[in-house]
């Protein structure tokens, strides 16, 4: 994926849960914590080539934040981002023994297409996990570039994070 181009960003290190479910605004994390999973996420990073400096969007784990943890962000010299709701393509972590929460990469890739067709895709930010646990049969990376040249073929075209979004 790094070599084809796509951005690699971080994402969390230990996927923990920064702020409530029930309460957004209470933060269950410590400043610390925070800092220690963001900072050795990149360094995990690091061992691949992929340096803090050339990858500023941070994108918190479950995709859920508050206030708190974008001030900690910014803090940290990072881009808080969010993906684009609404195609399924951040299920892409799920295994078959999560039951009926479990997509299929052809169930995610046929989501991803059918939302094109109802509302488009332009500027959309797709979340895919390249570290998806060994028990997911199908990871979606595989099929990145099948989705992309099908979305061309729509019309589409792509561009990295940093031009769109300053950092």
């Amino acid at each position: 994926l790094l070599e084809d181009g796509h951005y690699l960003g971080a994402h969390s290190d230990r996927h923990l849960l920064y702020a409530s479910w029930e309460n957004r605004d209470s933060t269950l994390i410590s400043r610390e914590e925070f800092e220690r999973d963001v900072l050795n996420n990149y360094k995990e990073m690091s061992r691949f080539g992929i340096q803090k400096e050339e990858a500023p969007y941070y994108l918190p784990p479950y995709e859920w934040y508050n206030e708190e943890i974008a001030r900690w962000t910014r803090d940290l010299g990072l881009v808080l981002v969010n993906f684009s709701p609404g195609t399924y393509s951040n299920a892409d972590y799920t295994i078959p023994g999560m039951g009926s929460r479990y997509l299929s990469s052809d169930t995610i890739f046929s989501r991803i297409l059918h939302y094109e067709e109802e509302k488009g895709l332009n500027g959309f930010i797709m979340l895919l996990h390249i570290g998806v646990h060994p028990e997911r049969p199908d990871p979606f990376y595989y099929e990145l570039d099948s989705l992309i040249q099908v979305l061309k073929k729509r019309g589409y075209s792509f561009s990295l994070l940093d031009p769109a979004i300053p950092s």
